[in-house]
């Protein structure tokens, strides 16, 4: 996936925003005001840092060579996904999935209900 193949997967996701909240070239993907995701070009190569679980994190990291600790983010929390062509499609869109359904869920009820009822949860969290 490029850059802007990658966008439009983000944006596609239910109630999803894109925000330049620190630098014009850093895109932030939101949910309900809330980041699942950021993207930007670095030396040519487009990247995403991605939520993820503590131990699928270092998991990702074992398996792919373009997967990073989160730079600027919590390295426990968020990796650094490259998007060099290394890692497949389908791989990149379940990190998608599963950084904003980690988001969605950590909201608090009042915010995660409404869209639980909205799209439904195999949506939400696929």
């Amino acid at each position: 996936m490029d850059y802007q193949a990658t966008r439009n997967y983000m944006l596609s996701r239910p109630e999803a925003w894109e925000d330049f909240p620190f630098y014009p070239n850093i895109a932030v993907m939101k949910v309900r005001n809330k980041m699942f995701a950021t993207l930007s070009v670095d030396a040519g190569i487009a990247q995403m840092n991605l939520k993820c679980d503590p131990a699928e994190a270092q998991m990702l990291r074992d398996v792919f060579s373009a997967v990073l600790p989160g730079y600027h983010m919590n390295k426990r929390h968020w990796n650094t996904v490259l998007l060099d062509g290394s890692i497949p499609r389908g791989e990149l869109e379940r990190m998608i999935d599963r950084s904003y359904a980690l988001v969605v869920k950590g909201m608090s009820r009042k915010e995660r209900l409404p869209l639980e009822l909205q799209y439904g949860c195999e949506v939400l969290y696929r």
